[in-house]
């Protein structure tokens, strides 16, 4: 069963990465909208948002393999990241020194990267993941990220919306992806 799972076409991983991120999408919108007086929904919704994150986060990570390893486990890293401080932040468990937002921000910084080195997804979709990876960095500074947040939200919003969007109507050109996993491994 295990070797069945791995011969899946990486159009199908991109397909089902896109549906996971749109979940993601949503129900995060729902735990933000919902808010106080519904903690608990806000609470069910922002983790199963980090679940189908995680998910995605994995399936990226092999679908980005072949355009740099070492760069694709990096991106994954610092999403795993900011999923595990995430939640912790939302339901007020830890105080942190830094805003788990900057995680996702290197996170998309990255992908983003890879997006533009790839062969087989558009390259403006790797400069709108970017771009939102540099929003998603305002958090750094508190201040910053007060005053810019609408539109960082919106940026956010476009740059991974279209990666979410373009993952799910086109998934990636198997054939380009891979040839270039037959090449020798990349180095940024």
């Amino acid at each position: 069963m295990i070797e069945s799972i791995r011969q899946l076409s990486p159009c199908f991983w991109a397909r089902l990465a896109g549906a996971l991120y749109l979940l993601s999408i949503v129900t995060g919108l729902t735990g933000a909208l919902v808010g106080s007086g519904h903690e608990s929904l806000a609470d069910a919704a922002n983790l199963t948002g980090i679940v189908c994150y995680i998910a995605v986060t994995l399936i990226l990570y092999g679908i980005f393999k072949p355009v740099n390893k070492i760069l694709s486990l990096l991106a994954a890293l610092f999403s795993l990241m900011g999923c595990v401080l995430l939640p912790l932040t939302q339901m007020h468990l830890a105080t942190l020194p830094i805003n788990p937002m900057v995680c996702f921000g290197v996170y998309c910084l990255l992908i983003g990267y890879l997006i533009i080195r790839s062969e087989f997804m558009p390259r403006v979709v790797g400069v709108l993941m970017a771009l939102t990876g540099l929003g998603w960095l305002t958090f750094i500074s508190k201040p910053l990220a007060d005053h810019t947040s609408r539109y960082v939200m919106a940026l956010g919003l476009l740059g991974e919306g279209s990666l979410t969007l373009w993952l799910l109507a086109m998934g990636v050109n198997t054939e380009r992806w891979r040839e270039q996993a037959m090449r020798p491994v990349a180095h940024p």
